[in-house]
């Protein structure tokens, strides 16, 4: 993980770690990186469901996708895990509290 993460990247790894389908995926990209329709297939959802997944995942730095072109000329989207360390203890929380972007209600 990276030493200049903020408060508001620690919600977003938090987040994005807290669906089960999520944790699925890191753990198949852990093994090898793979294209969509087949990381679809493995978990048994859709493409569009799985997309949402990998758009929280990337949003959080945790995957990253490649557009390549098989041999046969089709366009191909691959994902691999992005290397990351994940330490989180009292004091990592209060220091990064104090780079949180509180939303205030105008009520």
């Amino acid at each position: 993980m990276d030493n200049h993460l903020s408060g508001d990247q620690l919600l977003k790894m938090l987040e994005a770690l807290s669906n089960p389908y999520r944790l699925k995926i890191i753990a198949v990209l852990y093994e090898e990186r793979q294209y969509v329709s087949q990381l679809a297939r493995e978990l048994g959802i859709s493409r569009p469901l799985l997309y949402l997944h990998l758009q929280k995942l990337e949003d959080a730095n945790l995957v990253k996708g490649q557009l390549e072109v098989s041999e046969n000329g089709k366009a191909m989207k691959y994902f691999e895990l992005n290397p990351f360390t994940f330490n989180l203890n009292e004091q990592l929380i209060f220091d990064l509290s104090k780079t949180l972007t509180l939303k205030r209600s105008n009520n």
